[in-house]
C-alpha cells in the first residue's frame, strides 16, 4: 500500500515524489514519458524565488541545478504608454531585497531542460520511488480506506491519496469530476531565448505596451527569455517566420527598451488562458499545480504556485503520517486546500487584474497605472512586502520553502 501514487512526472510531480519520499512516504510515481527516447528540446524557462529553491534543495537537486542558475537579483517594470502631454513613462525599479544574507537574491532563473534533466536523474538514483515510465493513469476506484490506481497496461496500484501533478487537461481532475472556471485571454505569447547585446545584470524587465507586455529574463552567457504578449494567431505567425525575420522584428520594436536581440535557439507560440479548478481536493484525490490552477505568466508565478501545493502536500502528509493518521483523510485534504486554494486563486486573479490594467491604451486607466508605480516605487514598507511575495520568503510559507535557520 502506498501513501500516495502521483500521475505526472513534470517539476511538481518529479519534486513532489523526491520530497515525500525523503520524508519517509511509501511513493509511486507515473510517468508518461520513455525513459529511453531522447526527449524534445524545452524552451521553456522558470523564474524559481527563494523559497521554490528551498525546496528544489531539499529535494536533493541543488548540485545538479547550481551550475545552471541565473541569479534574479530584481525587477523593472515600465508603463510603455504614450502619457498625457508627452509625460514620461512612469517605472518601477525593483524590490527591497531580505537582508538575511549578502547574497540574498529573489531568486534565480533556471531553463526547463536543466530543471527536468536533474529531477529525471535523482528518481533515477532513488531507491524509494517506484517509478512507472512510460505509463499512463487509466482510473481510479473507491476500496476501505484507500483507492486503486489503474493504469493504461492494467497495472493496479492501491494508495491511501492520489495525486494528480497532470497538467493543464488533468485526466486525474477529470476522473475525479471536478470541473474548472477560466477564460480565454485571446491572446498568445511568442517565447524565444535571446542573446543580448548589454548586460542583463539579473534584472528581469518587463515593458507594458497597449497589446500586452514584453519581458526579458535573464539566463546564464548573458541571454534572456523573452516573452512578448500578441493577438491569438499573430504570435503563431511570427514564430512560423524565419529567423533573419524575427530577430529584425524584434530589435525594430524593442531594441530601445532591450538593446540589439539575436535569437538563441527555437521559438515557440503558444495560448494564454486562465483556468482554475473548482476544488483542490476530492475524495482521496488532491490536485497539485497546473492541474489545480493555469495563470497568467506575466510575473513568472505558475510554477512557484505549483511548488507551494508540493511543499504544503508533502508536509501535510509528513505530519499524517508521523501521527499514525492516514495521509488521505478528508481532515488533512481539507487542510491542504485551505492552506493552498486561497492564495493560488488571488495569485490568479492579481495577474488577471494587472493584464486588464496595464495591457491598453485607456485615457482614464494611464494615469492611475503611473501613479500606482510611482507609489510602489517610493513606498519602502510596500516594496520589502512585494519582495517578500516575490521570493516566497514568507513565514506562514511550507516549512520546505523556508531559509534555513529561519
Amino acid at each position: 500500500m502506498f501513501d500516495l501514487v502521483i500521475i505526472g512526472a513534470g517539476p511538481t510531480g518529479g519534486t513532489l515524489a523526491l520530497a515525500c519520499a525523503s520524508l519517509g512516504l511509501r511513493v509511486a510515481l507515473v510517468d508518461a514519458r520513455d525513459p529511453k527516447a531522447s526527449p524534445p528540446r524545452d524552451t521553456r524557462n522558470f523564474a524559481i524565488v527563494r523559497g521554490s529553491w528551498n525546496l528544489l534543495v531539499f529535494s536533493g537537486l541543488e548540485e545538479a541545478l547550481r551550475p545552471h542558475a541565473e541569479p534574479l537579483n530584481g525587477l523593472e517594470a515600465i508603463d510603455g504608454a504614450r502619457h498625457w502631454l508627452g509625460a514620461p513613462s512612469a517605472c518601477f525599479t525593483g524590490f527591497d531585497l531580505p537582508e538575511t544574507a549578502e547574497d540574498a537574491t529573489l531568486g534565480v532563473m533556471l531553463e526547463a531542460e536543466h530543471l527536468q534533466a536533474a529531477i529525471d536523474a535523482a528518481l533515477a538514483a532513488s531507491d524509494q520511488i517506484q517509478h512507472h515510465a512510460p505509463a499512463r493513469f487509466d482510473s481510479y476506484e473507491h476500496a476501505p480506506g484507500h483507492v486503486i490506481v489503474h493504469l493504461e497496461d492494467e497495472t493496479e496500484l492501491p494508495t491511501r491519496l492520489l495525486v494528480g501533478c497532470d497538467g493543464l487537461h488533468s485526466p486525474v481532475r477529470q476522473a475525479a469530476g471536478i470541473p474548472t472556471e477560466g477564460r480565454n485571454y485571446g491572446k498568445s505569447v511568442f517565447a524565444a531565448d535571446v542573446q543580448l547585446s548589454r548586460p542583463h545584470d539579473g534584472i528581469a524587465r518587463q515593458l507594458f505596451t497597449p497589446e500586452g507586455p514584453f519581458a526579458t529574463l535573464p539566463l546564464s552567457g548573458n541571454r534572456a527569455n523573452l516573452a512578448w504578449y500578441m493577438k491569438t494567431g499573430a504570435a503563431e505567425a511570427l514564430a512560423e517566420r524565419p529567423v533573419e525575420e524575427i530577430t529584425a522584428e524584434l530589435n525594430a520594436r524593442f531594441a530601445a527598451f532591450a538593446g540589439d536581440m539575436r535569437i538563441d535557439g527555437p521559438v515557440r507560440a503558444y495560448p494564454l488562458i486562465l483556468q482554475v479548478a473548482a476544488s483542490m481536493i476530492s475524495e482521496r484525490v488532491a490536485l497539485v499545480g497546473d492541474a489545480a490552477r493555469r495563470i497568467n505568466p506575466l510575473a513568472g508565478q505558475g510554477l512557484n504556485l505549483g511548488f507551494k501545493d508540493v511543499a504544503a502536500l508533502a508536509e501535510v502528509c509528513a505530519d499524517q503520517i508521523r501521527a499514525g493518521l492516514d495521509p488521505g483523510d478528508v481532515l488533512a485534504l481539507e487542510r491542504y486546500q485551505s492552506w493552498r486554494r486561497p492564495d493560488g486563486l488571488a495569485t490568479a486573479l492579481g495577474m488577471d487584474l494587472i493584464d486588464r490594467v496595464f495591457s491598453n491604451d485607456n485615457a482614464i486607466l494611464k494615469p492611475l497605472r503611473g501613479l500606482a508605480l510611482a507609489v510602489a516605487n517610493r513606498a519602502t514598507p510596500l516594496r520589502s512586502a512585494l519582495a517578500r511575495q516575490a521570493s516566497a520568503a514568507q513565514d506562514h510559507l511550507p516549512s520546505l520553502m523556508q531559509d534555513p535557520g529561519s
